[in-house]
């Protein structure tokens, strides 16, 4: 018995090791940025960083450290993207294939590996106002013009995306905003699949208030920048009743918007090469920035 509690407890430490990964990307640069010990706050996440192969891209659960992965583009158009991935603000989901895309297509992005919040909202919003300050920082010898930095964000990163183009302000804020099936109002979330991603946002204790203050339909002022919304009608886990919502707030507001809503696709499109409404979501995406 205790050589077989042996084996169990050795499998199962190997097992661990495996899933803990290197990533690899194709980006131009990968930059640290600051993680718990040095940032401004900390998420106070007592628990290891780790990072699990998931098709052509990766889940990374209980981030510690900032990262940005730099796809500079080639024939640069002066737009800049920082994109924030989704994962219900409880892992981080990395994939490089629209960076790749957007790069090839004169738009240069970086994905970032922010922070999860563990109930300290703070914490992933300060790494996207470091990722907008970096492109502008950067404008130069990347090729960016510092008013054409927007961000861009899928589920739980659109959400990330839509906040951070409310609440920072002067400098801080972006140009434009591209949201792919975000979530976006929490007083939506209770009760339903998006549950775990409040209760990770805010913790156990959230107050109706901390619910409205990150609840973006809710903060657009005529000052919001211009966004483009994509979703699909059959996304079941963030509905397009999100999409709509914040689509109603800019339009009330005098705010430039365009929506797009496929009639299939759910929820999750990154990675997937054979979907068919791939080609034509990231042609929208590059159609509309260069409209701005």
């Amino acid at each position: 018995m205790k050589k077989l509690l042996m084996l169990i407890a050795a499998t199962a430490s190997l097992t661990l090791s495996a899933q803990n990964v290197k990533i690899e990307s194709s980006a131009d640069e990968v930059i640290t940025i600051w993680n718990n010990d040095t940032a401004p706050h900390s998420s106070l996440d007592p628990k290891p960083e780790v990072a699990v192969k998931r098709g052509s891209g990766y889940k990374v659960t209980h981030t510690s450290e900032t990262v940005f992965y730099l796809f500079k583009a080639k024939n640069p158009t002066g737009h800049a993207i920082a994109h924030f991935p989704g994962g219900a603000y409880q892992s981080v989901n990395l994939n490089f294939g629209m960076a790749e895309w957007l790069r090839d297509n004169g738009i240069t992005t970086i994905i970032v590996k922010y922070r999860l919040p563990n109930g300290h909202q703070e914490v992933p919003l300060e790494d996207a106002k470091a990722a907008v300050n970096y492109l502008r920082d950067n404008a130069e010898r990347l090729g960016v013009d510092t008013n054409k930095v927007g961000v861009s964000g899928n589920s739980a990163g659109g959400h990330l995306a839509a906040w951070c183009s409310n609440v920072l302000t002067g400098e801080d804020k972006p140009n434009f905003t591209i949201l792919i099936y975000p979530v976006i109002s929490g007083t939506m979330w209770s009760g339903r699949p998006q549950q775990g991603t409040i209760e990770a946002l805010l913790g156990k204790w959230r107050t109706d208030v901390d619910v409205a203050n990150i609840s973006c339909d809710m903060l657009v002022t005529e000052q919001t920048p211009p966004a483009l919304l994509l979703h699909s009608d059959d996304d079941i886990l963030a509905t397009t009743a999100n999409s709509t919502l914040y689509y109603k707030a800019l339009k009330h507001h005098g705010v430039k918007a365009s929506m797009h809503i496929y009639p299939s696709g759910g929820h999750g499109w990154f990675g997937r090469d054979k979907w068919e409404y791939r080609k034509q979501w990231l042609e929208a995406i590059k159609e509309w920035v260069q409209s701005l």
